[in-house]
């Protein structure tokens, strides 16, 4: 299964808001800076993510993005499957629609398998992605922006 490119960026912005200082909150600029994506994607990124509750926006002098205690503890599998949407593996009901699609065994197991990937996601939280040895090197992410 491969993530779109949106599921890959919001898990890295979470990672990079989960080891910011106390009291620092890096504009959605700042973080696309970081993560060598455009302002516009990372800031419909940010958008989703603060509907979801695990991003807070604070807007003014010292304004910025901050992970909630929610978004620290979410579970990747949870985040994964609410970033991807519920749709499948394969389009079996896309324009054309498959004429298989009647008697197909391959779309369950396709099924069965994505439900798997996320279910191997559901154990890990935010936080244990910016374990060691990630950390050092998403802090040097943050603090290598120009002030």
């Amino acid at each position: 299964m491969r993530l779109t490119k949106s599921t890959d960026l919001a898990l890295r912005v979470a990672m990079l808001l989960a080891v910011a200082g106390e009291g620092e909150t890096p504009t959605a600029r700042e973080v696309a800076e970081a993560v060598a994506a455009p302002y516009s994607h990372i800031a419909k990124i940010v958008s989703r993510l603060q509907h979801l509750g695990v991003v807070e926006t604070r807007r003014g002098r010292g304004g910025g993005l901050a992970l909630t205690g929610f978004g620290r503890d979410a579970s990747v599998g949870w985040l994964v499957r609410e970033l991807e949407g519920p749709d499948e593996v394969v389009g079996c009901e896309d324009a054309p629609p498959c004429p298989l699609r009647a008697a197909c065994r391959l779309r369950g197991a396709l099924r069965q398998a994505q439900e798997a990937f996320y279910s191997a996601l559901d154990p890990v939280t935010v936080r244990d992605l910016t374990a060691a040895p990630t950390e050092p090197t998403l802090v040097r992410l943050l603090t290598s922006r120009p002030a």
